[in-house]
């Protein structure tokens, strides 16, 4: 679920990652596949492969299964996949962008359009919700007892960021996207290793449901969530703290 980024959503979704382990590793692994694919097998030449096998380490996706990842999207028999996004509104005019990675396009149309329609919304056309969203570097970080709040926060604004969020567990940070590059740079001179870093969209204007219909909008995020051509899934809700701990 990756809607408005404040603390609530984000620890909804790493709650919503752990409930759903094996989906979760299916999506790592094609963003491995899709970026040595396209960039090469060489982590250090291959930026977008670096922070693929990042991400995949801070969900805990096993070392062999990253290998095996890279070497099977080098081999000349290798799936190509095709990355494409979808644009459309849930119930009560919920904007909703997904991110898909796929081997047939025909399909994942005809999915994501069924989904929109079963569940009361409608598929878009291109730049019919885009509009809605601005694209922001987000970097989760687990707390350390050794971290200074306020100096950790002076040296990520040097670094580009445009807000710092502290929990009790976790660092949030998020960067405009032409600094994402100057964000990751500025962890490591900190010695800080991201659990997740990526480039989220993030809605500029939200929408707030009740209970009961906020339920209904949930199932349709789940469903996108649940296929394995959906890569990432993008709304504009503003979900209580209630509602979030109702999932």
């Amino acid at each position: 679920m990756a809607g408005h980024s404040k603390w609530a959503n984000i620890k909804h979704r790493k709650g919503a990652q752990d409930a759903k382990r094996g989906k979760i590793f299916t999506k790592l692994i094609k963003e491995i596949s899709v970026a040595a694919r396209e960039g090469g097998p060489d982590a250090d030449g291959n930026p977008r492969l670096r922070l693929a096998i990042q991400n995949a380490k801070g969900q805990n996706l096993p070392k062999e299964n990253i290998e095996r990842a890279i070497k099977k999207a080098t081999d000349s028999d290798a799936v190509d996949y095709t990355e494409v996004t979808y644009e459309g509104y849930g119930p009560n005019g919920v904007a909703i962008f997904l991110e898909c990675a796929t081997d047939n396009l025909n399909r994942t149309v005809s999915n994501v359009r069924s989904l929109f329609t079963k569940h009361g919304g409608s598929l878009g056309v291109n730049g019919s919700v885009d509009y809605m969203f601005e694209r922001k570097g987000i970097f989760l970080i687990k707390k350390t007892d050794n971290i200074s709040e306020d100096d950790l926060t002076l040296e990520l604004i040097d670094g580009g960021a445009e807000d710092v969020e502290f929990s009790e567990e976790y660092v949030e940070v998020t960067s405009a996207m032409d600094d994402f590059g100057n964000m990751q740079s500025k962890l490591e001179e900190q010695g800080l290793e991201a659990e997740s870093a990526e480039l989220q969209r993030i809605p500029t204007t939200t929408v707030a449901l009740n209970d009961d219909d906020f339920a209904k909008l949930m199932k349709l995020i789940d469903a996108f969530e649940d296929d394995d051509d959906v890569q990432k899934v993008y709304h504009n809700i503003e979900a209580s703290d209630e509602q979030l701990a109702t999932l």
